[in-house]
Protein backbone atom coordinates (compact mmCIF):
# COMPACT_ATOMS: atom_id res chain seq x y z
CA UNK A 1 0.00 0.00 0.00
CA UNK A 2 1.00 3.43 -0.76
CA UNK A 3 -0.22 6.43 0.95
CA UNK A 4 0.20 10.04 -0.71
CA UNK A 5 0.88 13.01 1.90
CA UNK A 6 -1.18 16.17 0.61
CA UNK A 7 1.49 18.86 -0.58
CA UNK A 8 3.08 20.96 1.93
CA UNK A 9 2.05 18.08 4.58
CA UNK A 10 4.62 18.77 8.03
CA UNK A 11 6.73 16.27 9.38
CA UNK A 12 4.76 15.27 12.01
CA UNK A 13 2.13 14.47 10.06
CA UNK A 14 4.53 12.08 7.74
CA UNK A 15 5.30 10.51 11.70
CA UNK A 16 1.76 10.32 12.44
CA UNK A 17 1.24 8.12 9.38
CA UNK A 18 4.27 6.05 10.23
CA UNK A 19 3.39 5.43 14.05
CA UNK A 20 -0.06 4.50 12.65
CA UNK A 21 1.10 2.08 10.49
CA UNK A 22 4.13 0.53 12.90
CA UNK A 23 1.81 -0.09 15.42
CA UNK A 24 -0.22 -2.21 13.04
CA UNK A 25 2.44 -4.38 13.14
CA UNK A 26 3.84 -2.61 9.42
CA UNK A 27 7.12 -1.58 8.16
CA UNK A 28 6.28 2.43 6.88
CA UNK A 29 9.01 4.22 4.73
CA UNK A 30 8.85 7.17 3.81
CA UNK A 31 9.61 8.15 0.05
CA UNK A 32 10.01 11.75 -0.37
CA UNK A 33 8.70 12.95 -4.01
CA UNK A 34 9.03 16.09 -5.70
CA UNK A 35 6.51 18.16 -4.34
CA UNK A 36 5.07 15.95 -1.63
CA UNK A 37 6.35 12.63 0.62
CA UNK A 38 5.16 8.84 0.00
CA UNK A 39 4.59 6.70 2.63
CA UNK A 40 5.07 3.26 1.55
CA UNK A 41 3.70 0.13 4.27
CA UNK A 42 5.18 -2.85 3.51
CA UNK A 43 5.70 -6.51 4.98
CA UNK A 44 1.47 -6.75 5.70
CA UNK A 45 0.41 -10.13 5.02
CA UNK A 46 -2.85 -9.44 4.17
CA UNK A 47 -5.08 -6.41 2.29
CA UNK A 48 -4.18 -3.53 4.79
CA UNK A 49 -7.92 -1.13 6.13
CA UNK A 50 -7.57 2.60 4.12
CA UNK A 51 -9.64 3.78 6.43
CA UNK A 52 -6.64 3.57 9.20
CA UNK A 53 -5.17 6.24 7.21
CA UNK A 54 -7.78 8.17 5.53
CA UNK A 55 -8.64 10.07 8.28
CA UNK A 56 -5.42 10.58 9.43
CA UNK A 57 -3.70 14.99 8.59
CA UNK A 58 -1.94 15.55 5.77
CA UNK A 59 -2.95 12.30 4.09
CA UNK A 60 -4.54 12.91 0.57
CA UNK A 61 -5.25 8.90 -0.29
CA UNK A 62 -4.43 5.98 -0.24
CA UNK A 63 -3.52 3.68 -2.85
CA UNK A 64 -3.33 -0.68 -3.25
CA UNK A 65 0.44 -1.32 -4.52
CA UNK A 66 -0.55 -5.00 -6.73
CA UNK A 67 2.64 -5.62 -8.02
CA UNK A 68 4.98 -8.42 -5.87
CA UNK A 69 7.72 -5.97 -6.02
CA UNK A 70 7.07 -2.40 -4.42
CA UNK A 71 9.17 -0.30 -3.37
CA UNK A 72 11.01 -0.71 -7.56
CA UNK A 73 6.91 -0.56 -8.91
CA UNK A 74 6.05 2.80 -10.85
CA UNK A 75 2.56 2.42 -8.44
CA UNK A 76 5.10 3.41 -5.57
CA UNK A 77 6.91 5.91 -7.03
CA UNK A 78 5.33 7.75 -10.24
CA UNK A 79 8.77 9.77 -10.56
CA UNK A 80 11.74 8.20 -12.10
CA UNK A 81 14.92 8.05 -9.86
CA UNK A 82 18.01 9.61 -10.69
CA UNK A 83 21.49 7.75 -9.46
CA UNK A 84 23.88 10.55 -9.07
CA UNK A 85 27.62 9.91 -9.04
CA UNK A 86 29.95 12.74 -8.85
CA UNK A 87 28.56 14.56 -11.79
CA UNK A 88 27.16 11.83 -13.85
CA UNK A 89 23.63 11.26 -13.97
CA UNK A 90 21.58 8.05 -14.65
CA UNK A 91 17.78 8.74 -15.64
CA UNK A 92 17.16 12.40 -15.93
CA UNK A 93 17.34 11.96 -19.66
CA UNK A 94 20.80 12.37 -20.49
CA UNK A 95 22.90 9.40 -22.04
CA UNK A 96 25.99 8.39 -19.77
CA UNK A 97 28.64 6.16 -21.05
CA UNK A 98 30.44 4.13 -18.79
CA UNK A 99 33.83 2.32 -20.79
CA UNK A 100 36.89 0.39 -20.07
CA UNK A 101 38.32 -2.66 -20.69
CA UNK A 102 36.28 -6.09 -19.33
CA UNK A 103 39.31 -6.51 -16.76
CA UNK A 104 42.13 -4.92 -15.70
CA UNK A 105 45.65 -5.68 -16.47
CA UNK A 106 48.29 -3.72 -15.35
CA UNK A 107 48.39 -0.14 -14.83
CA UNK A 108 50.13 0.86 -18.01
CA UNK A 109 46.77 -0.92 -19.58
CA UNK A 110 44.36 0.66 -17.92
CA UNK A 111 45.66 4.14 -17.81
CA UNK A 112 46.29 4.02 -21.52
CA UNK A 113 42.16 2.72 -22.45
CA UNK A 114 40.74 5.66 -20.02
CA UNK A 115 42.55 8.22 -21.42
CA UNK A 116 41.26 7.74 -24.79
CA UNK A 117 37.67 7.00 -23.65
CA UNK A 118 37.33 10.42 -22.07
CA UNK A 119 38.80 11.85 -24.90
CA UNK A 120 36.10 10.58 -26.79
CA UNK A 121 33.49 10.97 -24.16
CA UNK A 122 32.67 8.29 -21.78
CA UNK A 123 32.12 9.36 -17.97
CA UNK A 124 32.69 6.43 -16.53
CA UNK A 125 35.35 4.05 -16.44
CA UNK A 126 34.56 -0.01 -15.75
CA UNK A 127 37.15 -2.63 -15.35
CA UNK A 128 36.92 -5.58 -14.03
CA UNK A 129 39.52 -6.43 -10.70
CA UNK A 130 37.54 -10.11 -9.89
CA UNK A 131 36.22 -12.09 -13.24
CA UNK A 132 33.62 -14.44 -12.72
CA UNK A 133 34.71 -17.14 -15.64
CA UNK A 134 32.92 -19.69 -17.08
CA UNK A 135 36.47 -21.91 -16.68
CA UNK A 136 38.23 -22.01 -13.50
CA UNK A 137 41.82 -21.83 -15.71
CA UNK A 138 40.85 -18.32 -17.28
CA UNK A 139 41.97 -14.99 -15.80
CA UNK A 140 40.09 -14.77 -12.51
CA UNK A 141 41.57 -11.50 -12.43
CA UNK A 142 43.85 -8.58 -10.35
CA UNK A 143 42.05 -8.87 -6.82
CA UNK A 144 43.17 -6.30 -4.81
CA UNK A 145 45.73 -5.02 -7.35
CA UNK A 146 42.97 -4.58 -9.48
CA UNK A 147 41.31 -1.94 -7.22
CA UNK A 148 44.10 -0.32 -6.81
CA UNK A 149 44.54 0.75 -10.47
CA UNK A 150 40.90 1.85 -10.81
CA UNK A 151 41.50 3.79 -7.87
CA UNK A 152 44.33 5.41 -9.83
CA UNK A 153 42.69 5.54 -12.87
CA UNK A 154 40.38 7.89 -10.86
CA UNK A 155 42.88 10.07 -9.38
CA UNK A 156 45.02 10.15 -12.08
CA UNK A 157 42.28 10.86 -15.34
CA UNK A 158 39.40 11.71 -13.20
CA UNK A 159 36.43 9.52 -13.91
CA UNK A 160 34.58 7.65 -11.80
CA UNK A 161 35.00 3.24 -11.99
CA UNK A 162 32.74 1.16 -11.97
CA UNK A 163 33.87 -2.74 -10.93
CA UNK A 164 31.82 -5.93 -10.17
CA UNK A 165 31.44 -7.77 -6.31
CA UNK A 166 31.03 -11.54 -6.77
CA UNK A 167 30.72 -12.35 -3.14
CA UNK A 168 30.00 -11.24 0.46
CA UNK A 169 34.13 -11.65 1.76
CA UNK A 170 35.15 -9.10 -0.86
CA UNK A 171 32.07 -6.71 -0.50
CA UNK A 172 33.92 -4.22 1.79
CA UNK A 173 36.84 -4.19 -0.40
CA UNK A 174 35.40 -3.55 -3.17
CA UNK A 175 33.19 -0.64 -1.53
CA UNK A 176 36.52 0.84 -0.68
CA UNK A 177 37.65 1.30 -4.22
CA UNK A 178 34.85 1.98 -6.60
CA UNK A 179 32.42 4.51 -7.05
CA UNK A 180 29.73 2.34 -7.95
CA UNK A 181 29.00 -1.52 -7.33
CA UNK A 182 28.56 -4.17 -10.06
CA UNK A 183 26.45 -7.25 -9.42
CA UNK A 184 27.20 -9.23 -12.10
CA UNK A 185 24.43 -11.79 -14.22
CA UNK A 186 25.72 -15.04 -12.63
CA UNK A 187 25.25 -13.48 -9.15
CA UNK A 188 21.69 -11.75 -10.18
CA UNK A 189 19.93 -14.12 -7.79
CA UNK A 190 22.69 -14.19 -5.22
CA UNK A 191 19.89 -12.96 -2.58
CA UNK A 192 22.96 -12.49 0.29
CA UNK A 193 24.88 -10.44 -2.29
CA UNK A 194 21.98 -8.66 -3.17
CA UNK A 195 21.16 -7.81 0.42
CA UNK A 196 24.65 -6.76 1.81
CA UNK A 197 24.88 -4.40 -1.42
CA UNK A 198 20.91 -2.62 -0.14
CA UNK A 199 23.34 -2.03 3.02
CA UNK A 200 25.96 -0.79 1.15
CA UNK A 201 26.63 3.60 0.24
CA UNK A 202 27.12 2.80 -3.13
CA UNK A 203 24.97 3.05 -6.17
CA UNK A 204 24.39 -0.48 -7.42
CA UNK A 205 24.49 -1.99 -11.08
CA UNK A 206 22.30 -4.57 -11.18
CA UNK A 207 22.54 -7.06 -14.27
CA UNK A 208 19.87 -8.73 -15.58
CA UNK A 209 20.52 -12.73 -14.96
CA UNK A 210 21.38 -14.53 -18.59
CA UNK A 211 17.80 -16.06 -18.40
CA UNK A 212 15.68 -13.97 -16.50
CA UNK A 213 12.22 -12.83 -17.19
CA UNK A 214 11.27 -9.00 -16.37
CA UNK A 215 9.75 -9.86 -12.85
CA UNK A 216 12.60 -11.83 -11.39
CA UNK A 217 15.16 -8.89 -12.45
CA UNK A 218 12.92 -6.61 -10.88
CA UNK A 219 12.56 -9.02 -7.58
CA UNK A 220 16.10 -9.00 -7.33
CA UNK A 221 16.16 -4.95 -7.46
CA UNK A 222 13.45 -5.07 -5.15
CA UNK A 223 16.00 -7.22 -2.78
CA UNK A 224 18.60 -4.31 -2.84
CA UNK A 225 16.03 -1.80 -2.03
CA UNK A 226 14.28 -3.19 0.52
CA UNK A 227 17.56 -2.75 2.56
CA UNK A 228 18.09 0.82 2.55
CA UNK A 229 19.83 1.31 -1.10
CA UNK A 230 17.34 3.04 -3.34
CA UNK A 231 20.24 4.07 -5.73
CA UNK A 232 19.89 1.15 -7.97
CA UNK A 233 20.85 1.11 -11.98
CA UNK A 234 19.23 -1.99 -13.65
CA UNK A 235 21.71 -3.32 -16.79
CA UNK A 236 20.36 -5.38 -19.69
CA UNK A 237 23.16 -7.49 -21.29
CA UNK A 238 21.54 -10.06 -23.26
CA UNK A 239 19.48 -13.27 -22.46
CA UNK A 240 20.32 -16.23 -23.39
CA UNK A 241 18.67 -17.79 -26.72
CA UNK A 242 18.80 -20.57 -29.27
CA UNK A 243 21.17 -17.98 -31.53
CA UNK A 244 24.78 -18.68 -32.60
CA UNK A 245 25.52 -15.26 -34.30
CA UNK A 246 26.23 -14.04 -31.46
CA UNK A 247 26.65 -14.39 -27.72
CA UNK A 248 23.72 -13.54 -25.79
CA UNK A 249 20.37 -11.77 -27.59
CA UNK A 250 19.58 -8.53 -26.94
CA UNK A 251 16.71 -7.52 -25.59
CA UNK A 252 15.87 -3.92 -26.61
CA UNK A 253 12.12 -4.20 -25.96
CA UNK A 254 12.74 -4.78 -22.16
CA UNK A 255 13.17 -1.32 -21.91
CA UNK A 256 10.44 0.14 -22.64
CA UNK A 257 8.69 -2.37 -20.59
CA UNK A 258 11.22 -1.74 -17.88
CA UNK A 259 9.95 2.14 -17.92
CA UNK A 260 6.51 0.87 -17.25
CA UNK A 261 6.67 -1.12 -14.77
CA UNK A 262 9.44 0.73 -12.39
CA UNK A 263 11.11 4.48 -12.06
CA UNK A 264 14.33 3.00 -11.88
CA UNK A 265 17.18 3.95 -14.69
CA UNK A 266 18.14 0.99 -16.93
CA UNK A 267 21.32 1.36 -19.18
CA UNK A 268 22.25 -1.16 -21.90
CA UNK A 269 25.63 -3.34 -22.64
CA UNK A 270 25.64 -4.29 -26.04
CA UNK A 271 29.29 -5.73 -25.41
CA UNK A 272 28.51 -8.45 -23.59
CA UNK A 273 24.98 -8.86 -25.58
CA UNK A 274 26.91 -9.32 -28.76
CA UNK A 275 30.18 -11.80 -28.21
CA UNK A 276 31.71 -9.73 -30.97
CA UNK A 277 33.53 -6.45 -32.40
CA UNK A 278 31.00 -5.97 -35.48
CA UNK A 279 27.36 -6.04 -33.27
CA UNK A 280 28.16 -3.67 -30.68
CA UNK A 281 28.14 -0.40 -32.83
CA UNK A 282 24.51 -0.80 -34.23
CA UNK A 283 23.13 -2.60 -31.07
CA UNK A 284 24.61 0.35 -28.93
CA UNK A 285 22.65 2.79 -31.76
CA UNK A 286 19.32 0.87 -31.65
CA UNK A 287 19.52 1.08 -27.73
CA UNK A 288 20.05 5.03 -27.51
CA UNK A 289 17.23 5.23 -30.26
CA UNK A 290 14.54 2.77 -27.87
CA UNK A 291 15.08 4.83 -24.76
CA UNK A 292 18.18 3.55 -22.43
CA UNK A 293 19.51 5.53 -19.71
CA UNK A 294 22.85 4.78 -20.93
CA UNK A 295 25.45 2.63 -21.86
CA UNK A 296 27.92 0.34 -21.14
CA UNK A 297 30.84 -0.19 -23.88
CA UNK A 298 33.97 -2.52 -23.72
CA UNK A 299 37.33 -0.63 -25.32
CA UNK A 300 40.85 -1.47 -25.68
CA UNK A 301 43.70 -0.49 -27.18
CA UNK A 302 45.18 -3.59 -27.84
CA UNK A 303 41.80 -6.15 -27.43
CA UNK A 304 44.45 -9.05 -29.71
CA UNK A 305 46.22 -9.10 -26.63
CA UNK A 306 43.38 -9.02 -24.10
CA UNK A 307 43.23 -11.47 -21.28
CA UNK A 308 39.28 -11.34 -21.18
CA UNK A 309 36.36 -10.78 -23.95
CA UNK A 310 39.15 -9.27 -26.68
CA UNK A 311 36.66 -10.34 -29.47
CA UNK A 312 33.95 -7.64 -28.25
CA UNK A 313 36.03 -5.12 -27.20
CA UNK A 314 35.83 -1.93 -29.85
CA UNK A 315 39.13 -0.28 -30.78
CA UNK A 316 39.50 3.43 -29.64
CA UNK A 317 38.57 4.52 -33.01
CA UNK A 318 35.46 2.50 -32.82
CA UNK A 319 34.60 3.95 -29.80
CA UNK A 320 35.58 7.13 -30.77
CA UNK A 321 32.88 6.48 -33.97
CA UNK A 322 30.61 5.08 -31.85
CA UNK A 323 30.31 8.36 -29.36
CA UNK A 324 29.38 11.14 -32.22
CA UNK A 325 26.62 8.53 -33.20
CA UNK A 326 25.40 8.11 -29.88
CA UNK A 327 25.43 11.97 -29.22
CA UNK A 328 23.64 12.33 -32.68
CA UNK A 329 20.73 9.62 -31.95
CA UNK A 330 20.22 10.70 -28.83
CA UNK A 331 20.29 14.41 -29.89
CA UNK A 332 17.05 13.07 -32.23
CA UNK A 333 15.24 11.50 -29.37
CA UNK A 334 16.12 13.26 -26.34
CA UNK A 335 15.88 10.25 -24.20
CA UNK A 336 11.73 9.97 -24.63
CA UNK A 337 10.68 7.05 -26.61
CA UNK A 338 6.65 7.23 -25.57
Amino acid sequence: MLIVMKKGATDQSVQRVVDTAEKRGYTARPIPGGDRVSIGILYNKGSVDAGHFMGLEGVKEVIAVTKPYKLVSREFQNENTVVTVGNVKFGDGSMPVISGPCAIESEEQALAIAKVVKKAGAVMFRGGAFKPRTSPYDFQGLGKKGLEILAKVRDEIGLPVATEVMDIENFDLVEEYADVVQIGTRNMQNFSLLKRAGRSTRPVILKRGMSAMLQEWLMAAEYIMEEGNNQVILCERGVRTFVRHSRNTLDLSVVPAVKKESHLPIIIDPSHAAGVRDQVIPLACASVAVGSDGLMIEVHHRPEEAMSDGAQSLYPEQFEKLMKMVNKIHAITGGEIF
